[in-house]
Order: C-alpha cells, then sequence, then structure tokens
C-alpha cells in the first residue's frame, strides 16, 4: 500500500526539520520537502538539518535530493511552476506550510522579503491546493498577530488587526488568505500560531542562541525592554506534537472548513527569569547591556491553548529548564564549545 505524501515547505528551517523527522521516524509518510535554503542565518546549518534527516548532499546541487521516505527539492514557494509541479507529481494528501521569511526586526530592514517569502509564496501554495484535493493544510502563523494585546493570555478569538511589525501583517494576512480559500475552495485548512519556540537546532537569530553564542564567547548582550518582557517559550518538540495531533483533524465545513489554533507553553517567563536559567544551565554569567524596547516587539506573550488541548489532548510538558539543557548539550556538541575551550586554555 502506497505511502501517504506529506509535502512539508521549509522543511530545512527550524521546525520542518523537526517535523519531517517525527514523521519519518514513524515509517507512514512519505515526505516530500522544498526549501530555498536562504542566507538569512548560515546556509550550513540548514544543510546540516538536512543531513541529519539523512540527506546525503553532494557540495553542490541544484534540483533535489532523495533518500528512502524522503525527497528534497531545493527552490522557493513563490515559483509557481515549481509548485504545481510538486503537487502535480507527488499529489499530496497533507500539507504543511512552514516556509516564511522569518523575524520582526529583520522585516525592518528588508521588507520586500517578507512579501515575496510570506505573501506570495502562501498565495502559490493556496492556488496549489486549490486544484489538487487535499486532506489538510496545515500553515504557520505567529503569535505576533495579535500586536500588544493587553489581554492575557492570548485567545483565536482576541481581535488582532493591529500588527505592530511587517512581519505580523504578513502573518495575518495568511490568516485571511486561508479563510477566504476555505471557503470559495473547501480546502480544510488550520492556521497555527506558533509561540516563541526554541531548542535544538534552532535559528541563530532567536534571542536564546545569540544569548548562548555570546556568553560562550564571553562578548556582551543587549536586553531590550531592560529584562521586562516576557515571551511564552515553547520548547519544540512541544510544537510538533501538537502539529502530528493535528495532521489527522481537519477543519469541517462549519460553516467554513477553517480554524485558527495557538500553540505556545501557557506559562510566560521573563526575558530576565531566561536569562538566568540560561547562564545556570551555561555554567557561566553574561555581561548585559540594558536597553529600551525595539520597534515592531512586544511587551509579552501569552498563549491560551484551551482550544488545541480540546481539540488534540495537548499539553505542553517540558519546562523551560529541562529544554535549555537540552539546547546546551546540542550546542556544545555542535559548536565543538568544550574542545575550544580547552584548546584556548
Amino acid at each position: 500500500m502506497q505511502k501517504p505524501v506529506v509535502l512539508i515547505t521549509g522543511i530545512a528551517g527550524f521546525i520542518g526539520y523537526y517535523l519531517s523527522k517525527r514523521l519519518l521516524s514513524e515509517g507512514k509518510f512519505k515526505i516530500v520537502g522544498i526549501d530555498n535554503l536562504n542566507a538569512y542565518y548560515p546556509v550550513s546549518l540548514k544543510e546540516d538539518r538536512l543531513r541529519d534527516l539523512g540527506l546525503n548532499l553532494p557540495e553542490t546541487f541544484d534540483k533535489s535530493c532523495a533518500h528512502e521516505d524522503l525527497e528534497f527539492v531545493h527552490g522557493s514557494i513563490e515559483d509557481r511552476a515549481l509548485v504545481m509541479d510538486l503537487f502535480r507529481r507527488f499529489e499530496p494528501t497533507f500539507v504543511f506550510n512552514l516556509a516564511a521569511q522569518a523575524g520582526v526586526r529583520y522585516s525592518l530592514e528588508k521588507p520586500f522579503a517578507y512579501s515575496e517569502s510570506n505573501v506570495t509564496g502562501f498565495l502559490t501554495i493556496l492556488e496549489a491546493c486549490r486544484h489538487h484535493e487535499i486532506k489538510h493544510l496545515i500553515y504557520a502563523s505567529s503569535s505576533s498577530v495579535y500586536g500588544n494585546n493587553t489581554k492575557v493570555p492570548y485567545s483565536e478569538e482576541d481581535p488582532v488587526e493591529q500588527p505592530i511589525s511587517l512581519y505580523a501583517a504578513t502573518k495575518r494576512s495568511n490568516e485571511l488568505k486561508g479563510y477566504t480559500y476555505s471557503h470559495l475552495y473547501g480546502i480544510p485548512a488550520t492556521g497555527v500560531r506558533f509561540f516563541t519556540v526554541y531548542g535544538p537546532w534552532g535559528r541563530p537569530d532567536m534571542a536564546y542562541f545569540s544569548f548562548t553564542k555570546r556568553i560562550v564567547n564571553g562578548e556582551g548582550i543587549k536586553v531590550f525592554g531592560h529584562g521586562k518582557p516576557q515571551r511564552d517559550f515553547t520548547y519544540v518538540d512541544d510544537i510538533i506534537s501538537g502539529l502530528t495531533a493535528l495532521m489527522n483533524k481537519p477543519p469541517t465545513a462549519d460553516p467554513v472548513p477553517h480554524r485558527l489554533l495557538n500553540i505556545g507553553n501557557h506559562t510566560p517567563v521573563s526575558v530576565m527569569k531566561f536569562i538566568e536559567t540560561l547562564e545556570n544551565v551555561i555554567g557561566r554569567e553574561a555581561e548585559i547591556e540594558y536597553l529600551d524596547m525595539q520597534p515592531g516587539d512586544v511587551m509579552t506573550t501569552f498563549a491560551d491553548v484551551s482550544r488545541i488541548e480540546k481539540l488534540t489532548g495537548f499539553k505542553p510538558n517540558t519546562e523551560l529548564r529541562d529544554g535549555l539543557v537540552q539546547f546546551w548539550n546540542w550546542f556544545e556538541k555542535y559548536y565543538n564549545v568544550l574542545s575550544t575551550a580547552e584548546n584556548q586554555g
């Protein structure tokens, strides 16, 4: 019997890599992944994620690599011909759209990158789903759509019409397009609002990752908002458990087969508390420069996860310190921190 095909966009990204790894370990699916391997952060990390999935990447490659139940295609989701060809060739049953230009602050510097990947790219995926019957489209949104919402925890029913960054605006735009396509064409779709995902193999632009690098290198760290902002730090394994639990629970037409769900830890922690925990895990203190809030940043993120819990039984169960220990253990190994320190000593 042929295995159902799962198409994952952004497969070389942080969440895309973990989702692929989980699904491959189950042995029930064929994974088709697409990623443009852009240089927003080191491409070598993205390539190493793909190698860890079992792909034997050549030194240079233009199109694709395959291994057992995994096929990787090098390309961008805004490439309409490529995306339509993928749907035609592989006929995916499930689609996870995780590809996006990430980063709130970077959106202030490179706005057109967000329009191309987040807006045009997602429209391309929606058009492909329109012309090919799928069981469930799950697409990445973000807690950033809540802006400076003062009501906590954030509920999916809260108003989200005042984004304070271009990144957030593109994610909200995708939620609206997702609803429209579900309404017009009956595409079963779920938009998931991620809350500050962290863990091994994570994104180097995220604060926990850059803090760790600077602490290890004996460099100071900049802490915006004087350490007072709170974040709902969510360990990546908990995120993946939520995503996989959603796969076989597509929304029904009531009246439109579209829904939005928070996926977070439901336990916000101040940035200062986070740094203190990270210092304790690493065993070194950080030199801190306290600064005012940056444009586009929000004071608090705090997920109400009752909706996804009711639907799937989702319960995040990774304590912050445990998650940071897992991250630090990977960081030491990946960057050879211990042997480097010994050589310097």
